[in-house]
């Protein structure tokens, strides 16, 4: 057994339909700590970078996918969260189900709250999740900064900084 980070995205039209605490329940079957959590205003910018093996991949569907989570349908924001224990992945994509919601069995989040949108093409499938190690900590580092999770995952520098931040006035 190894421990893992797994990082989910509650994607526009979960939080839209208001599905948040179900999955949230869902995925505390898993009984891994949450060791990251924020709303993000989702930009062009951090979509394409995120999706940008599926530019290759698969690049009839990037620009759909990318309007989707970027909130041309729905909302422009997302919950994401970072989970953290033993085989996280593979315990949260049990749970989570296949990519495509018709594939995904009825008790999965996929197949009870997923859908295709017979316009787009697009998968409104709720949810994003991690499908290895490599690609966790990949997206964990575009989504999150370290002094934003309760838990040092991965190795870290001290760099003193300079920069410029909105604060409460």
């Amino acid at each position: 057994m190894a421990v893992q980070q797994c990082l989910i995205i509650i994607k526009p039209d979960g939080l839209v339909k208001s599905l948040t605490g179900n999955i949230i329940t869902s995925l505390s079957e898993t009984k891994l700590k949450i060791v990251g959590a924020k709303i993000v205003k989702v930009k062009r910018e951090l979509a394409e970078k995120h999706y940008a093996e599926l530019k290759n991949k698969k690049p009839h569907v990037f620009e759909g996918t990318i309007e989707y989570i970027t909130g041309k349908y729905h909302t422009d924001r997302v919950l994401v969260l970072v989970y953290h224990g033993e085989n996280a992945i593979e315990n949260i994509r049990d749970i989570v189900g296949p990519t495509n919601p018709e594939e995904a069995k009825p008790t999965t989040i996929r197949g009870r709250y997923g859908r295709i949108h017979s316009k787009t093409g697009i998968f409104e499938n709720v949810i994003h999740s991690s499908d290895s190690p490599e690609s966790a900590e990949k997206e964990i580092k575009l989504w999150f900064s370290p002094e934003e999770l309760a838990e040092i995952i991965y190795p870290v520098i001290k760099e003193k900084i300079s920069v410029q931040r909105i604060i409460w006035q």
